[in-house]
């Protein structure tokens, strides 16, 4: 079968190229393993919500029209929106056809795809950037009567044993995971590497309301010193909550969670931990306070002052004076070990010379190394929203006309 463009990734970042594709009068299909919205239904725990408020959820044509915008979507609310949104734009999505070989043909590629053979001049993979749970390499060496589960497989406390909880990774999942299983009365302790730490309210407004009104959200790829270090920089510490709590390392330690450094190694039954704990939390909460300058300013220069709280701050992360730096895994006091130790996307179909030696697609803001192919939904892709919902089309309108002027010749 023929077509000009393949998308792989009924997710919103393919769906969204789907519209800007349409509106070109491009010809495309879109192969998805699953169902639409596949991720978002298989691959998140029960209790979570989007980091995002739902005002944030716009695509091409398409975004919130509740009468909650300041709320934060359900997985069965998100997959309901991201459903409507297929139907409202017609996608021409085939579910249930995984792809498994994506090849370089004559004038384009050769995707074979639940047992059918396409050819297409371009292909875009939005196949998402979590499709693997990275678990480190000592995990394989635990004791035997240590339960692992990742943030993929977890999905409510009831599946965790009784006995002590050790969450390894602090960034969204990690704290939220870790908040909710010390509530259901598991002892939790959570090892803190690199973080980054936000409030979800800041004088009287949601943190991205302000991260978008000051162009935060819209800073992009190459205006970056560093954009490999940015697009490796971990998820903000939020949470989406009907209350809007903060779900930071101090709201955590209210409760009764222990921090702990980062899991450093194994000797034998003893996990070993990173003494730098405390410089990790002080770093955060610079950076955090940067943040917090950069909307002050912006606030000030567009008359926000006048109808919004005054600046502060907020009180720095409380850190024990000499966190342990090692742990016996063989006492039994800790059970099971969640791993929130982020994520990497599977390409493992992709029979093309575009990664490099860390195994990653050599792109430039989604424009691959190979002709006619483009990558959608990674980290700051093209900006620092690129991984949110509200990222995916701006990026597609870019990438959609790099596309057709390609097509063009």
């Amino acid at each position: 079968m023929r077509t000009t463009v393949v998308i792989i990734g009924a997710g919103h970042a393919g769906l969204a190229m789907s519209r800007c594709l349409s509106e070109r009068s491009i010809e495309h299909v879109i192969l998805e393993r699953g169902e639409i919205a596949n991720s978002w239904k298989t691959e998140r725990w029960d209790s979570l919500r989007l980091l995002t408020p739902n005002w944030q959820s716009r695509l091409p044509g398409y975004g919130y029209a509740g009468d909650e915008p300041d709320g934060y979507r359900t997985m069965p609310e998100t997959v309901a929106f991201i459903e409507g949104y297929a139907e409202a734009i017609a996608a021409p999505v085939r579910a249930g056809t995984p792809v498994t070989s994506v090849q370089p043909a004559q004038d384009g590629y050769r995707i074979i795809a639940g047992g059918e053979q396409w050819q297409c001049r371009a292909v875009v993979l939005a196949s998402g950037a979590c499709n693997i749970a990275n678990v480190p390499a000592l995990a394989a060496s635990l004791p035997a009567a240590i339960r692992g589960v990742t943030t993929i497989e977890y999905r409510n406390p009831g599946q965790i044993e009784d006995g002590g909880v050790l969450v390894v990774g602090a960034s969204a999942s990690g704290t939220q995971i870790a908040e909710e299983i010390h509530r259901s009365g598991r002892p939790v302790t959570l090892a803190v590497g690199e973080h980054v730490r936000v409030p979800r309210v800041y004088r009287g407004r949601d943190i991205k309301w302000w991260m978008d009104a000051a162009g935060v959200l819209n800073e992009r790829y190459d205006e970056i010193d560093d954009i490999n270090r940015a697009r490796n920089v971990p998820s903000l510490q939020l949470a989406g909550s009907p209350q809007r709590r903060t779900v930071d390392l101090n709201a955590l330690t209210g409760i009764g969670v222990k921090l702990i450094g980062r899991l450093a190694g194994l000797n034998g039954r003893k996990a070993l931990f990173s003494g730098s704990l405390r410089n990790q939390c002080a770093l955060a909460d610079l950076k955090m306070n940067r943040l917090l300058n950069t909307i002050d300013e912006w606030a000030t220069d567009n008359g926000y002052d006048a109808e919004t709280p005054p600046p502060h701050r907020f009180a720095p992360t409380a850190v024990e004076a000499s966190p342990p730096l090692e742990m016996d895994l063989g006492s039994g006091a800790i059970r099971t070990i969640v791993w929130a130790t982020g994520f990497r996307p599977d390409y493992s179909w992709l029979e093309v010379p575009v990664f490099d030696r860390k195994g990653r697609i050599r792109h430039d803001g989604g424009v691959a190394d190979a002709p006619g192919m483009y990558l959608l939904g990674l980290n700051f892709l093209r900006r620092r929203k690129s991984s949110l919902i509200d990222g995916a089309g701006d990026d597609a309108r870019d990438l959609s006309a790099h596309l057709a002027s390609y097509l063009a010749g």
